[in-house]
This record gives C-alpha cells, sequence and structure tokens, in this order.
C-alpha cells in the first residue's frame, strides 16, 4: 500500500500547534490518561540495562519530555537515545528541545526504511504514532529488525472507537478529521493488530486496553 500524499504534509503546522491538538486528541479520541501514557513508556526505558533506545516518530518530543522527567536519574543507565521523525516541523521541535543535550541524537528518518544496522537497539517505543505509519507490516519489520534479540518495543495503538454512543460519535469524528488533515492513517480492532504483530515475529508481554488505545509491549525473541 502506498503511502498517502497527505501524510507527508499532515505535519507542516508549527510543533506547537500539534502539542495542543493533540492534548484534545487525547482526551476525546484515545480517551486515555497522559499519567497513563508517561508512565507506560518510562517503564519501557527503565528495562533498558545500558544499551541504546530508539525513541520512533519522536514529534515535538512533548510527550518524550514528560518520559525523561518522570525516569529521572535512571535516564542515565541508557547508553544512548535515538529519534527520529519524517516531518521536518515535529524534528525541528524536538531539536529545540533536546539540541543541547548530547546524549539525544536526532534525525530525519522514515520508519520504513530505517538506517540503523540490525539488533542496535535494546528498547523501542513509539508513541501515539503506530497507527499513523500507512505501511505497518514494514514499519514492524524494520522495528523488529534493529531491536537486538530480547529487545522490548512499547506502543499504544489507536482503536476503532469503543464506549458509549456519544463518546463513539465524538472520536469518529475526531479520527476522520484526522484522516483528512494526514495525522492519522486508520484505526484498527485490537485482534486485527495483535495478528499484525505476532506475524511480524514478536512475542507479546503486555496487551492492555484503555479507552480507545491498545497498549502493547513486544519483544524480539531472544533466538
Amino acid at each position: 500500500m502506498e503511502e498517502k500524499p497527505e501524510h507527508r504534509t499532515g505535519y507542516e503546522s508549527p510543533s506547537w500547534w500539534y502539542d495542543i491538538r493533540g492534548f484534545f486528541i487525547l482526551k476525546l479520541a484515545y480517551r486515555g490518561s497522559l499519567w497513563k501514557q508517561v508512565s507506560f513508556f518510562k517503564k519501557n526505558m527503565e528495562s533498558n540495562r545500558g544499551g541504546a533506545h530508539l525513541e520512533a516518530a519522536i514529534g515535538s518530543g512533548t510527550l518524550f519530555s514528560m518520559v525523561l522527567f518522570a525516569l529521572g536519574h535512571r535516564r542515565r543507565a541508557v547508553k544512548e537515545i535515538v529519534g527520529f521523525d519524517y516531518a521536518d516541523q515535529m524534528l525541528q521541535g524536538a531539536l529545540r528541545r533536546f539540541g543541547k543535550d548530547a546524549r539525544i541524537r536526532l534525525l530525519a528518518a522514515d520508519v520504513h526504511k530505517l538506517p540503523f544496522a540490525d539488533g542496535s537497539f535494546q528498547t523501542a517505543n513509539v508513541a501515539n504514532a503506530i497507527h499513523c505509519f500507512s505501511r505497518i507490516e514494514e514499519a514492524l519489520s524494520e522495528i523488529f529488525r534493529v531491536l537486538q534479540p530480547g529487545g522490548l518495543l512499547a506502543t499504544n495503538v489507536l482503536l476503532n472507537p469503543r464506549g458509549l454512543r456519544v463518546q463513539r460519535w465524538l472520536a469518529n469524528r475526531i479520527n476522520r478529521w484526522g484522516q483528512k488533515k494526514g495525522i492519522l492513517y486508520r484505526t484498527y480492532e485490537a485482534e486485527e493488530f495483535l495478528t499484525l504483530v505476532k506475524q511480524a515475529g514478536y512475542l507479546v508481554v503486555v496487551d492492555e486496553i484503555q479507552g480507545n488505545g491498545l497498549f502493547l509491549v513486544l519483544k524480539r525473541p531472544a533466538s
């Protein structure tokens, strides 16, 4: 499946505007908690024992900065942090936020074809972004490739709306707007996405639904 052209232009707004609208998307489309997300992605980084960490589709870096703050002094246990995004406006926002931190390397890259060697990372996070990838099988395969055997990927997937009728209606409206804008590719059923990750070779360590989000910790098998 080819990537829709609008997914190359959906992030042309300034990164600060993306952060503002992202808050409303979190509350109304994801129906989730910011603290839940911070805690979830922090825990995956805590599992890193001196290896490199990959922050995929880092965006403006706002959520990741909260994860690092919550991680506190334990962030020093991570040898190297690499973040990437394909959208220039988002990457510029991350560079403004982390540009003076020598331990964080930021670059422009496409998740469907990553510029990293096999087994480069001990942990990886994909926060609020995996449902924006137009060729999901390729993206999952590439992240699998750059994880070390035994490495962990934490991600949250936007599901087809659940809950009360008014909640589903509102989430569907926001999702359709997101697809038209180019900041959302599609939503998933939980079992559908679980099938995709298993086909890509991952082992499912954590599988939890909160609101309209499926939270997953996936492991590349050790052998």
